[in-house]
């Protein structure tokens, strides 16, 4: 299988991350691989992943890789928890994308003050939590902390769990003109779901709407998403490992576009059953349309290239981690288009592999069918608008200033 394949050429690049442990949740995730296919059509109808994946995921300890080890989890390094997403891809790129969205949520919450992850964890430090960052969050100050209302859309996964971060704006805490971004901590039980994604791919994300009336957020629940000083992170003096030095947007970006590239795997993997079985009505194979071969070998070279991009720049936000320091804006930028340039590319190939099934391969019946509308709904995610973020690096490398607040 193509994934296969790509998954042995990148083993002889430098790994020194994957310990024996690492290597065994790795494999626990591949494992889950025909669970996760057998209910990826029921997920994409429901529009909702079944509770069974998601206890075997918990149970299989993935979405705790980013945790810190004195909560329970492996606090391990970030490459782990991609390659765990891109085999859950593989089989279910709904699923995957929800692991990587929740599972990121374990590391943002070590950056928050202590009495918050007390809140949280201390009863069950496996507790999920969803998110919708948008800023459209309306916080008042009150005594102790904020009253908070808004309408969020797009909490991915919200069904599954019992807290949210939700996004809003406060004051610069420095006394500077200007507002800063802010993640603001609520129960699930303090808001309304409002079920209503119903969509063209991802539709097991479930990813419906917030709506939040007037809720009380203590100042401890609320962190500056963008700011990754010590000072507005107090989470790291508990949680004082080099992967809590990790800008925000570093980890996140990739928890929303590596899974297009398991799910692009998925698709090579289903392509090249069908088409070494597949005999059109005119009597073709599929395996012997010139169209069909270059497709496959052009996706396969494709996820082969953004596996080595992905390592290779994880291992620079590492060692800058490891370093106590921060990347120059310009290679953030250049790492950031990196990211958001992935969703773009994979919807490219898996277009052609879905022109290549010709009309036999559009049936529901087909995974191939579902990755193609999947992987064209990622697209649309902001981290994932490769146009935008391509020309924020390519204004910088004109001489231009940084415009994007969030790189």
């Amino acid at each position: 299988m193509g994934a296969q394949l790509n998954d042995a050429i990148l083993d002889h690049i430098s790994n020194d991350y994957m310990s024996t442990e690492a290597k065994a949740l790795v494999e626990k995730a591949h494992a889950l691989g025909p669970l996760l296919a057998a209910n990826a059509r029921q997920a994409d109808e429901d529009g909702k992943v079944c509770p069974e994946v998601i206890a075997a995921i918990d149970e299989a300890g993935l979405f705790r890789i980013l945790q810190p080890k004195r909560w329970g989890g492996y606090e391990m390094d970030p490459r782990v928890f991609y390659r765990c997403q891109m085999a859950l891809a593989q089989h279910c790129m709904s699923t995957a994308w929800m692991y990587g969205v929740i599972g990121v949520h374990f590391w943002q919450l070590s950056l928050f003050p202590e009495q918050a992850q007390q809140d949280v964890w201390a009863q069950n430090p496996a507790t999920l939590i969803a998110s919708t960052y948008m800023p459209v969050g309306k916080a008042e100050k009150v005594d102790g902390g904020y009253r908070l209302s808004g309408h969020w859309k797009f909490s991915t996964g919200v069904e599954h769990c019992q807290w949210l971060f939700l996004g809003g704006l406060l004051p610069n805490s420095d006394g500077s003109d200007g507002m800063q971004h802010t993640t603001f901590l609520v129960p699930v039980s303090e808001v309304t779901v409002k079920k209503n994604w119903d969509v063209l791919g991802l539709r097991g994300t479930g990813s419906h709407d917030i709506i939040v009336d007037d809720v009380f957020v203590p100042s401890h629940h609320t962190n500056s998403t963008n700011d990754h000083s010590d000072a507005a992170c107090p989470g790291r003096e508990h949680n004082s490992g080099w992967l809590y030095k990790i800008p925000f947007i570093q980890v996140f970006q990739r928890a929303v576009s590596s899974a297009c590239i398991g799910a692009l795997d998925g698709t090579i993997n289903n392509f090249r059953e069908y088409a070494a079985s597949h005999v059109g009505a005119h009597g073709g194979q599929t395996a012997q349309d010139p169209n069909a071969q270059l497709a496959v070998s052009e996706a396969m070279m494709l996820s082969d290239q953004l596996k080595l991009v992905l390592y290779r720049n994880y291992e620079q936000v590492v060692q800058n981690a490891l370093a106590g320091q921060e990347m120059p804006v310009e290679e953030r930028l250049f790492q950031r288009a990196q990211s958001a340039y992935v969703a773009k590319s994979c919807a490219e190939k898996v277009n052609d592999i879905m022109r290549a099934t010709a009309a036999s391969g559009t049936y529901k019946s087909n995974p191939i069918e579902r990755f193609f509308r999947d992987l064209n709904q990622a697209r649309g995610h902001i981290a994932n608008n490769a146009d935008a973020y391509l020309r924020a690096h390519g204004a910088v490398m004109l001489g231009l200033p940084n415009q994007d607040p969030f790189v």
